[in-house]
C-alpha cells in the first residue's frame, strides 16, 4: 500500500493538548491535502496510542519520546530530529524534537513519501544536520527591500519553514524611510532604514514622546505579524537591531549629560550624531524597560542580535567608531593608554548585552544575545574571554580579526573573499575557538549565503547549486551546528526555481547526500526526466562562470545598486554630463554631495575600492573565463524553451523559460562590473601614463566599454519587455537608494542617451573633488 492510500483512510488526526501552533498548522495543512472528513482532536501525548486511522501530529516531550524509545525506536540523544513512520496498525506518527523542524518534516513527507510504500516507513527518522539555522539581515522581509512589489509575507515565512530554517528576524520599519532627521546633501539619515533599533518599536519613560506614538505603533504592529506568522510555522522569531543607535537631539536638549559617543561617519553624514552613554545607569534602565516592554509585547522573541560601531551605531571608546575613540564623560577618563581604554570599552559591550540578555530573560528565558566581532578589532583580546552563556557570536571566521578576508576565492588563490558564497570553505583550525565558546555555553553562527544579498543583487534566483553545498559540507565537517544565512532567501512566488535553496533542504535531511545525484533529482522534479540532464547540463555552466567571475569589492556585493551602476552612464569623464542631467541617478546614490565616488569608481569616500591592477585582472579574467559558459547556457536554454510549444506537455518547459531569463539577466549584470572594471583600469591608466601610444590604447578600450555597455542597457530593457518571469528586485511603492523602481527602463534610455553622447569624451577625474563646497567665498 502506498503512503498515499494510508492517508486517504486517517479519521482523525490527534495533535497535542498543550502545545505549539505549528502543530495545528500542520494539522490544518494535512486534512486539506488529504481532502477527509477526518477530524482534529486535541489529547495528552501520555494518551497517543496506536490505532488504525489515527495520524499524530507533535513536538515530542520527554514522556513520548521515552514511550517510542521503549518500543524500540532510536532516536538521537544530542541531535535535533524528525520522525515518520506508519506502524502495524497502519497508525501514522509525524514527530519533531523541536517546533522549528515540524512543519518541514511534514512538507518533506508531502513531497516525496506519497507514492512510496508503507512497508519502506516504519520509523523514518533523521537527524538535521544544523540544529539551528538562522536568517540574518533578510533584505526581503525586513531589511532595504522590504518594499518589493507582489511580496507575499507568509508564503515567504512559510517557505523558511519548509526548507528546514529555524530562527527568523521579525523587525522591520513599516515605512519605506526612516524617522530620521538629516540635513539637504547629506545621504546618512536613509542608513536607519535596516536593522531598526529598539526604540522604533516601543519606549521608555526615558523617550517616551521623542517618536510618534503612531509611529511605533505600525512599526509594532508589523513585527507582531511577522512573529505570529513564524510561530505559526513553528519558526523562532528574534530580532536584528544596530545598537547602540543614535537617538535625536531632542533627547539630548532634556537630558544633556546622557549624551555617549559621536556614532556618524563625518564623510557621509553631514552633522554629527551620538547615542547614549550606556555606562550611565539611568541609560541603562532605558534599555531595560525597552527590551522588556518590548518582550511583553512579543514573548515568543528569543533572540537579539547586534550589529554596532556602522550606520549610527557603536559603542563608547571603541577603536573602530568612525570618528575614532570617544564617548560620555562614565566609562574612562581621558590621557589614559590604549589598552585601559580598549579594556573598558569591552567591559562596557559585555555589560550591555549581559542587561540585554538578562533582561528579556525574565520574560522569556530562552533569550539569546548574539554580535558580530569585525567592529571590535581593538577591543577583541579583552571581549572574546567574557563571552559566555547565551552571548553568541556571528562571524565569516573566527580566526580573523576585524574586517580582513582571511579565505580565497575558489578559482584565483589571489582574490580573498568572505560573506558571498565564494567563501566556500571553513579551515580545520575554526574548530578549537568554536569550541571554547560551545564550552562556555555560547554559539558561533558561521554565515553564508545562497540568495541574492551578497553574490547577485538585485537579481532574483542565480543557481549555483555545488557552490551552495561545498560550504554546508565545510561546516558539518567541522561540526559546527549553528549558522546564520545572510539576506533572506529567494522569495518562492518570485523564484520558483530555486534550487540553492533546494539543495540546503536536502542538505539539512541528509549530510551524507551525492551532491551530483541531488542536484539532479531536483532537475527531474522541475523538469521531469527526460530534460533533467539537460537543465543539469546549464546549470553546470552557469556555474562555471560563476565560479570564474573575479568579484569588485562593494559592486559585487550591495553596492551595485547602491552606487546605481545599472543606470549611471559609464562614461571617460563623468563631470562632462551637466549636473541637473546626472541627477535622477545621483539622488540615490549611496553617497554624500562631496564623495568623490560620485566621478571616480574607484574610490568611496577616503580608500580605494578597487585598485587599477586588481580592475585589469578582473575584466580580464571575466574575457577569458565567463563569456563561453554563460553563453552555452543561455543557448541551450532557449533550444529548450522554444521546444516547449512542440510538445504535448510544456509543463517540463517552464523551468527552461525561467532560468533562460535569469542567466540573460545574469550576463548583464556582469557585463556592467565588468565595465565598471573596465573604466577603473583604463580611466586611471590614462591619466596617470606619458606614454601617448599608452594613452591611446585607453581610449580605444573606453571606447569599446561605452558600446558594449550600450548594448547591455539594450539587453535590460528587451528582458525589461520580454520576459514573463520576475528576474530583478524592484520596489513595488517607491525607488530608493536601496532598490531600484517601475522606473528602471526610463533610467536605461536615460543612461543609453548620455553614453552616446559622451562616449568620445577624454577622460579626465578631478582630485580636488571632494574639496568643492557650494557658493565658496574664495573663488
Amino acid at each position: 500500500m502506498k503512503v498515499r492510500e494510508t492517508l486517504q483512510k486517517i479519521r482523525s488526526i490527534r495533535i497535542p493538548e498543550v502545545g505549539y501552533p505549528v502543530e495545528s498548522t500542520v494539522a490544518q495543512e494535512l486534512l486539506e491535502s488529504i481532502e477527509s472528513n477526518a477530524a482534529i482532536k486535541r489529547i495528552s501525548q501520555t494518551d497517543m496510542k496506536s490505532d488504525e486511522g489515527i495520524f499524530y501530529i507533535a513536538v515530542a516531550d520527554k514522556d513520548l519520546i521515552e514511550s517510542l524509545v521503549n518500543k524500540g525506536i532510536e532516536l538521537p540523544s544530542d541531535k535535533e530530529w524528525v520522525f515518520f513512520s506508519i506502524d502495524d496498525k497502519k497508525c501514522c506518527w509525524l514527530l519533531s524534537s523541536k517546533s522549528y523542524f515540524l512543519y518541514s518534516a511534514f512538507s518533506y513527507l508531502m513531497e516525496n513519501f506519497l507514492e512510496r510504500d508503507v512497508s519502506h516507513l516504519r520509523g523514518w527518522v533523521r537527524e538535521m544536520s544544523f540544529s539551528v539555522e538562522k536568517s540574518t539581515f533578510d533584505i526581503f522581509l525586513t531589511q532595504y527591500a522590504r518594499i518589493i512589489r507582489d511580496f507575499r509575507r507568509e508564503r515567504y515565512i512559510r517557505e523558511y519553514a519548509r526548507l528546514g530554517l529555524t530562527h527568523i528576524e521579525v523587525n522591520a520599519l513599516s515605512t519605506p524611510d526612516p524617522k530620521e532627521e538629516g540635513i539637504k546633501g547629506e545621504f546618512y539619515s536613509h542608513f536607519y532604514t535596516y536593522c531598526p533599533a529598539l526604540d522604533q518599536f516601543v519606549s521608555s519613560r526615558l523617550n517616551q514622546g521623542i517618536y510618534p506614538q503612531e509611529y511605533l505603533n505600525a512599526n509594532l504592529d508589523l513585527l507582531k505579524e511577522n512573529a505570529r506568522l513564524a510561530v505559526k510555522y513553528g519558526l523562532v522569531p528574534g530580532l536584528l537591531c544596530f545598537e547602540p543607535r543614535s537617538v535625536p537631539e531632542t533627547l539630548f536638549q532634556r537630558y544633556p549629560t546622557l549624551r555617549g559617543a559621536r556614532v556618524d561617519h563625518p564623510f557621509r553624514s553631514l552633522k554629527p550624531r551620538f547615542n547614549l552613554s550606556v555606562a550611565h545607569p539611568v541609560v541603562q534602565n532605558h534599555y531595560t524597560e525597552l527590551i522588556t516592554n518590548l518582550l511583553m509585547e512579543v514573548p515568543a522573541l528569543e533572540f537579539l542580535s547586534i550589529w554596532s560601531n556602522d550606520s549610527g551605531a557603536g559603542f563608547e571608546h571603541t577603536k573602530s567608531l568612525y570618528v575614532g575613540r570617544n564617548g560620555g564623560a562614565y566609562l574612562i577618563r581621558e590621557w589614559k593608554d590604549d589598552e585601559e581604554i580598549a579594556n573598558a570599552a569591552a567591559l562596557n559591550i559585555i555589560n550591555f548585552f549581559t542587561l540585554l540578555r538578562d533582561s528579556a530573560s525574565s520574560i522569556n528565558p530562552r533569550f539569546r544575545v548574539t554580535t558580530r566581532l569585525e567592529s571590535f578589532y581593538g577591543e577583541h583580546q579583552y571581549l572574546w574571554p567574557k563571552l559566555e552563556d547565551r552571548i553568541d557570536v556571528e562571524a565569516n571566521s573566527l580566526l580573523s580579526r576585524g574586517w580582513e578576508s582571511n579565505y580565497a576565492h575558489p578559482q584565483y588563490p589571489d582574490v580573498n573573499v568572505s560573506g558571498s558564497a565564494y567563501h566556500s570553505t571553513l579551515r580545520k583550525k575554526e574548530r578549537e575557538p568554536l569550541e571554547e565558546l560551545e564550552s562556555r555555553g555560547s554559539y558561533c553562527f558561521f554565515y553564508h549565503s545562497f540568495g541574492s544579498h551578497a553574490n547577485h543583487e538585485p537579481l532574483l534566483g542565480i543557481p549555483f547549486p555545488w557552490l551552495t553545498h561545498e560550504k554546508l559540507i565545510a561546516s558539518y565537517k567541522l561540526k559546527a551546528r549553528t549558522l546564520a544565512h545572510l539576506g533572506g532567501i529567494q522569495p518562492p512566488d518570485m523564484v520558483p526555481f530555486a534550487v540553492n535553496q533546494e539543495v540546503f533542504r536536502e542538505f539539512q535531511f541528509n549530510p551524507q547526500l551525492d551532491i551530483d545525484k541531488t542536484v539532479f533529482n531536483i532537475a527531474e522534479q522541475y523538469a521531469g526526466k527526460e530534460q533533467a540532464e539537460d537543465l543539469v547540463k546549464a546549470w553546470r555552466w552557469v556555474e562555471q562562470a560563476v565560479r570564474h567571475f573575479m568579484p569588485l569589492p562593494l559592486y559585487s556585493h550591495y553596492g551595485l545598486v547602491w552606487q546605481r551602476l545599472l543606470v549611471r552612464p559609464l562614461v571617460p569623464h563623468i563631470e562632462r554630463i551637466p549636473e541637473n542631467e546626472r541627477a535622477y541617478y545621483e539622488k540615490f546614490m549611496c553617497t554624500s554631495i562631496h564623495n568623490p565616488n560620485r566621478i571616480d569608481l574607484a574610490q568611496d569616500v577616503l580608500f580605494e575600492l578597487v585598485s587599477k591592477d586588481y580592475a585589469r585582472k578582473a575584466f580580464t579574467r571575466i574575457d577569458a573565463h565567463v563569456w563561453d559558459p554563460l553563453a552555452n547556457a543561455v543557448d541551450l536554454l532557449r533550444k529548450k524553451m522554444e521546444l516547449a510549444p512542440q510538445m504535448d506537455d510544456n509543463h517540463d518547459f517552464r523551468v527552461f523559460e525561467d532560468q533562460y531569463f535569469r542567466i540573460r539577466a545574469l550576463r548583464c549584470l556582469y557585463e556592467t562590473l565588468r565595465n565598471t572594471a573596465v573604466w577603473i583600469y583604463a580611466v586611471h591608466e590614462y591619466l596617470e601614463s606619458t606614454d601617448p601610444e599608452r594613452k591611446a590604447d585607453c581610449r580605444t578600450l573606453l571606447e569599446e566599454m561605452v558600446d558594449r555597455e550600450i548594448l547591455n542597457c539594450r539587453e535590460l530593457l528587451r528582458l525589461w519587455k520580454e520576459a514573463p518571469i520576475e528576474w530583478m528586485i524592484i520596489s513595488g511603492t517607491e525607488e530608493t537608494p536601496f532598490i531600484h523602481g517601475e522606473n528602471f527602463p526610463k533610467l536605461l534610455k536615460k543612461k543609453i542617451a548620455l553614453m552616446e553622447r559622451h562616449k568620445h569624451d577624454e577622460p579626465y577625474i578631478d582630485p580636488d573633488y571632494m574639496f568643492r563646497i557650494p557658493n565658496n567665498p574664495y573663488e
